[in-house]
């Protein structure tokens, strides 16, 4: 098989044969049953083809979707005006960054759209593209967002930026809410619910599935999954490791599986990313995890002195899980937002979730970065 790593376009993947695991009935349950949504999962666990899954469905490309499970369903497989806004490829170390990355988004769309002169702000803009192409095309706009948060997130260690950052988002993100009578489908994606932006804080009709048992394998891949798609290779993975096939689905497991994503949830996710490396290079590795462990966390870690084994001795509440209000955050909040923890157990009386780390990848890696981490800072304090 050919695997898309390191692909987050759909229509790329269908077209060039890649193999692609059906997430459509997850995806066509959002659309049957609502409007707006929010989705939180780690980087790499396939958010961004969700995003771009959904932009091929609403700009009716029926081929792409042929043996899928959503090309079964009733829909009008016409053409609905998408606004697609993707702030996952830069690095927002300025407040220029962001302004530019929005003045693009908002550009490329009055191209099309047209723009009134009295549209100054971005909010403005972002509200009247939508008016105006709802009159145009007589259907209603699919606005997707991918990665809302990173500006912010990147921000995280400067106050003055994240200031900034979240005053231009919260404005920008309101013209949703002004909008209602214009949007058929928004579907957003993120790492973590920045509280006071107005996303979360005016649009209170959005649906958050990161914590929604009906949507636990909404990205990632399940064991069943694991089964349907991939035996025929996890064999070959096994005879090139010296391995039982048994015994090479208990190490990818051991490896790559556990994390839940609701209090519900009895079975565990298995990281795509990891697992489709692994199948195409035949080696176990912690792929993953090398794509990009921050200085900031360690930095946290080490500032509050947090003992990685004691993780579990800090439960936290459903609001904690994945509300970040800018001021108040744990070490504990932080590795469960960004994938190095996972929900383990649940205390129904007291309402507390109690984490782990979901499989070795993570564990031994983080451990093993954080060492590294520390070694490098005593040789830098001692020059």
């Amino acid at each position: 098989m050919k695997y898309p790593i390191g692909i987050q376009n759909f229509g790329e993947i269908r077209r060039g044969g890649y193999v692609y695991v059906d997430k459509t009935p997850q995806m066509w349950k959002m659309i049957d049953e609502g409007k707006y949504y929010f989705l939180s999962r780690p980087r790499r666990f396939g958010k961004s083809l969700m995003i771009s899954t959904l932009e091929a469905f609403f700009s009716g490309e029926r081929e792409l979707f042929k043996g899928l499970f959503i090309d079964t369903v009733e829909w009008d497989w016409k053409q609905y005006p998408i606004m697609h806004l993707d702030l996952n490829s830069d690095k927002y170390d300025s407040p220029e960054v962001l302004t530019n990355r929005l003045e693009k988004f908002l550009s490329e769309n009055e191209e099309i759209y047209g723009r009134k002169d009295y549209e100054k702000s971005f909010g403005a803009r972002f509200e009247g593209l939508m008016k105006r192409a709802f009159e145009q095309t007589g259907c209603q706009v699919v606005v997707l967002v991918d990665e809302y948060d990173k500006p912010m997130l990147q921000a995280i260690e400067n106050e003055e930026l994240q200031s900034e950052y979240r005053s231009t988002l919260k404005a920008f993100y309101g013209a949703l809410k002004s909008s209602d009578r214009y949007i058929k489908f928004a579907f957003l994606t993120g790492v973590t619910k920045f509280g006071k932006v107005s996303v979360f804080s005016d649009l209170n009709n959005l649906i958050d599935l990161s914590l929604d048992h009906r949507y636990t394998n909404i990205c990632g891949i399940s064991e069943k999954e694991m089964h349907d798609y991939f035996d025929a290779d996890i064999a070959a993975l096994a005879e090139a490791n010296g391995l039982t096939k048994d015994e090479c689905y208990e190490r990818l497991r051991r490896d790559f599986d556990g994390y839940h994503f609701s209090r519900l949830s009895k079975e565990g996710m298995y990281n795509p990313f990891s697992v489709l490396n692994t199948l195409s290079s035949q080696v176990f590795n912690n792929y993953w995890f090398e794509t990009g462990m921050t200085k900031y966390i360690f930095s946290q870690i080490l500032a509050q002195n947090f003992l990685l084994d004691k993780v579990a001795d800090e439960p936290l509440c459903d609001f904690q899980l994945h509300i970040l209000e800018e001021e108040h955050n744990s070490i504990v909040q932080q590795l469960y937002q960004s994938g190095y923890l996972s929900i383990k157990d649940y205390d129904e009386e007291f309402k507390l979730y109690y984490l782990g780390f979901p499989n070795r990848e993570v564990k031994e890696g983080l451990k093993k970065a954080y060492m590294n981490y520390i070694a490098c800072d005593k040789v830098c304090q001692a020059f």
